[in-house]
């Protein structure tokens, strides 16, 4: 990893062709290629259509949906959100990415700020990292006590399973992308002038840290996989594949009226995977 970072400097105009050519398959992806451009359009353009039909039967029923994203920096988490709503109604459909809690939110219960933006009737949202900062990215870069994080573990089950008893459904993704997928991607938004926003002082943090960040993430998906909240991974190099395969695990697990299985499809279980498949899984990082 430290021989990766060796050759890897962000103000580079030119990515070192090392980091290029196996970016798509690092971290044990297993496509060559990313999905054929034609062949995505059409094919999230039909899902996209669906999520339009669910949202009418959501917004009839009043039924509520939560939904968090999680993964490293630069994973996809924002786009694979941004596609989902594209086309549906942005009064029932809300996307929740935080900044850092105030001096005053520092002193709250921990999930209070959280639960603050839970859906009411008709309702799905959508958390662009969630409370599982706590068990990421906080203990990673010093933000927060182990033993903060350990009262965190232990206590999520209980709080995932108020949410889910409250008739609510409830999704977990853990976007997974290969170390050279992420250098390729901060390299992408450091010389793009309209995605440069997107890098901040805490990517940079991360880059030193790829151990660590894999080690919270498996005490993570260990201590947090449950029968009634499980964890869906989806391996992300390619956003395409992941985009779609968000859409289709959320429409191929719910029930509503003239639901279309045949225009829904199956996910790709190449890349979408259990906590349990992943963790156990030695090819995947």
């Amino acid at each position: 990893m430290n021989d990766l970072l060796d050759n890897f400097n962000i103000d580079d105009l030119k990515l070192p062709k090392s980091i290029r050519t196996a970016a798509l398959r690092s971290g044990g992806y297993p496509y060559d290629a990313k999905l054929d451009w034609d062949e995505y359009k059409q094919t999230v353009a039909a899902l996209q259509a669906e999520l339009v039909v669910l949202g009418e039967q959501l917004r009839k029923s009043g039924e509520r949906i939560i939904m968090v994203f999680e993964g490293r920096d630069a994973a996809g988490k924002g786009g694979a959100i941004q596609t989902y709503l594209e086309f549906l109604n942005p009064r029932y459909n809300i996307h929740v990415a935080l900044p850092k809690p105030s001096d005053r939110e520092q002193t709250q219960w921990y999930f209070q700020r959280y639960v603050d933006y839970f859906p009411a009737a008709s309702e799905s949202v959508l958390y662009d990292r969630s409370w599982y900062n706590r068990a990421g990215v906080e203990p990673v870069l010093g933000f927060c006590t182990p033993e903060q994080t350990a009262h965190f573990l232990e206590e999520v089950p209980h709080f995932e399973r108020m949410i889910v008893n409250d008739g609510i459904h409830f999704f977990k993704f853990w976007l997974s992308i290969g170390r050279e997928m992420q250098l390729k991607r901060f390299h992408d938004r450091r010389h793009d002038p309209l995605k440069v926003w997107k890098l901040s002082p805490i990517d940079m943090e991360a880059l030193p840290r790829w151990d660590a960040y894999s080690k919270a993430r498996d005490i993570m998906l260990e201590k947090t996989d449950t029968d009634f909240a499980p964890w869906t991974v989806i391996l992300a190099n390619d956003k395409r594949r992941a985009r779609i395969n968000v859409i289709r695990s959320v429409l191929g697990q719910l029930d509503y009226a003239s639901k279309d299985p045949e225009k829904i499809g199956d996910v790709d279980r190449k890349i979408v995977l259990t906590a349990k498949e992943f963790l156990r899984d030695p090819t995947i990082d």
